[in-house]
């Protein structure tokens, strides 16, 4: 349990002096106890079924997600995609061109692109050999100007969950916002951070709807953090950030979880199959352990190999250029057929 934790040590001034916009649809929240007539919002008024705006709040995906989350909805922030998530975070608590963040490549590059977007600058400690955060390294780099520290657990490109005892220790000892992305956690066998939420008031959780859900198309990122950090997130989202598409989609993946599970299923045994294919080829070097939907494996020569499969019809992507990744392939877990057809081109070579 971590207790020396202030949230106001942290937010920026001029967002704790801020007064949110106020939409037409933010103000009116009455249920109504008969069919309303809506004049408030200057909206067209001819139903097409996208004519009025949508829920500011999502309360319905929020819901929804609650309930196989089992996280009060006070406790979820939704954004157009976890970018925009991520984003909020940098806008609500890193001051421009004075705060920094901590990163650990080779990791989502994102959080190196929002950086440079908001003038902050961006501290890199580099995983280790085995892909593992340095627990000492990272702490010694903080100042107190280092505001958000980010865990992508599992790791994008490298596919590993990292430590439990490593991510705990940061949580504890660090004094700015853990950010742990969980994009891929549906397909690892390590437990969300969900559950600690209560414990660790500094932790913040991002999930997606892009991957195990199958919804990249429709842009749906997911926030967990305290009240406290939701509010502030809240107070400067743009009113109207999550579509009524986007939302109606949501609604009706999320009201199929059985259909989801049962996808998640059929990945993870096609990645233990792809993994065993894989390791049978003579020029992949090594194929590394993954939690998530892809798999990172070391090739003899990464360019090579990655335009000869492009030129066979199959786009994958080289990573070579990123920290502890040289020689590397990321390759998404696709259908049995897709994966297939991969693993026959990789032998014809």
């Amino acid at each position: 349990m971590k207790t020396n934790f202030n949230i106001n040590n942290l937010i920026r001034e001029n967002i704790k002096s801020l007064k949110p916009y106020s939409s037409a649809r933010d103000e009116y929240t009455n249920a109504p106890s008969k069919e309303m007539t809506f004049l408030d919002a200057n909206e067209n008024p001819f139903a097409n079924g996208v004519n009025r705006y949508p829920d500011p709040q999502q309360n319905s995906v929020k819901e929804l997600l609650s309930k196989i989350k089992k996280i009060d909805t006070k406790n979820i922030l939704l954004g157009n995609g976890s970018d925009e998530v991520l984003d909020l975070l940098f806008r609500a608590f890193c001051e421009p061109n004075r705060d920094n963040i901590i990163t650990l490549p080779p990791t989502y590059g994102m959080y190196a692109v929002l950086a440079n977007i908001n003038a902050v600058e961006n501290i890199k400690v580099v995983l280790t050999e085995d892909f593992q955060p340095k627990v000492e390294q990272i702490l010694s780099k903080v100042d107190e100007n280092t505001k958000l520290l980010f865990l992508c657990s599992p790791n994008n490109p490298t596919g590993n969950s990292f430590s439990v005892a490593a991510i705990e220790e940061l949580l504890l000892k660090f004094n700015g916002l853990v950010v742990i992305d969980e994009a891929y956690i549906d397909f690892s066998e390590q437990a969300s951070w969900l559950n600690k939420l209560e414990e660790f008031p500094n932790l913040v959780i991002t999930q997606t709807l892009s991957k195990a859900y199958g919804m990249a198309g429709i842009r749906l990122g997911v926030c967990y953090a305290s009240k406290e950090i939701i509010s502030v997130l809240n107070s400067i989202k743009p009113p109207y950030n999550v579509n009524e598409l986007s939302q109606q989609k949501a609604i009706n993946r999320l009201l199929d979880f059985d259909a989801v599970q049962n996808e998640i299923i059929q990945i993870k045994n096609e990645r233990v199959q792809l993994e065993k294919e894989l390791k049978s080829i003579d020029f992949i070097e090594k194929v590394h352990q993954s939690d998530s939907n892809f798999l990172l494996i070391k090739v003899d020569d990464a360019t090579k190999r990655y335009h000869q499969i492009l030129s066979n019809g199959i786009v994958i992507r080289n990573r070579t250029k990123e920290p502890l990744c040289e020689n590397c392939l990321r390759i998404t877990v696709g259908t049995a057929s897709e994966n297939k057809e991969l693993i026959t081109i990789f032998k014809q070579l």
